[in-house]
């Protein structure tokens, strides 16, 4: 049995920068700034970017934890805005619902999540591209640790307590596109495929030395068998 645990932003879909703004938005109003507005999010969990920023401000950590859940609270408002906002367009990468669907199809498969959003964000953006968020059967998001290489054992422990399904560290597998997705998972062993539809080249992912690589997710069944073989 494998775990397959798939990132939401540069790998399933591009949100045209819809967290972006709707974060920036909620730290202008419980900061009162945004932090560098260059800063990189890339493979970073939602609560991990509000304290970089916040920080880089001049916010210390316990200022930055006491105003940390209403900045969440409003960020969450305020992607669903931005998600629907008509000057701007989310898309579902290419091959993505055809090697979901393929893997669900599998009965030697669970299908689930790794994410630096919050879960309800998580929800948020696949619906915004037609996915719908409870097909994965299990999940660990920057809501569940500040800190991505816990998530996978966090992922991996839900298997057990939630569908009574035991998984091998090896077994876990994390797909996403940037070095923090293939690196998270080496505490339990897991295996990582990078996919090239972010902000990182093939190359830049190969030299993390991942299972496998690729350009987009389109040729189902060679992102499947790297998965399940």
């Amino acid at each position: 049995m494998k775990l397959a645990l798939f990132d939401i932003d540069g790998t399933i879909l591009w949100s045209d920068g819809a967290g972006r703004r709707a974060l920036h938005q909620a730290l202008r109003e419980t900061f009162g700034t945004i932090g560098p507005a260059d800063h990189w999010f890339d493979g970073k969990t939602d609560p991990q970017i509000v304290r970089e920023l916040m920080r880089d401000a001049g916010f210390d950590d316990d200022e930055i934890a006491r105003r940390l859940p209403r900045t969440l609270e409003l960020y969450l408002e305020r992607l669903v805005v931005e998600l629907h906002d008509p000057a701007h367009d989310a898309q579902l990468f290419p091959g993505v619902r055809e090697v979901l669907d393929a893997l669900e199809a599998r009965d030697d498969v669970v299908l689930g999540l790794l994410t630096g959003n919050v879960a309800e964000g998580a929800r948020a953006k696949l619906a915004r591209v037609g996915i719908d968020f409870d097909r994965f059967s299990v999940g660990a998001f920057g809501s569940d640790h500040e800190v991505r290489p816990e998530l996978p054992a966090i992922a991996r422990q839900r298997c057990q307590s939630t569908l009574a399904v035991e998984i091998a560290g090896a077994d876990v597998v994390v797909i996403g596109d940037t070095p923090a997705d293939l690196t998270c998972g080496a505490a339990i062993g897991a295996r990582a495929i990078g996919v090239a539809t972010g902000r990182y080249s093939v190359d830049e992912l190969s030299s993390y030395a991942p299972h496998a690589v690729f350009a987009t997710l389109a040729n189902t069944a060679q992102v499947v068998a790297a998965i399940v073989e």
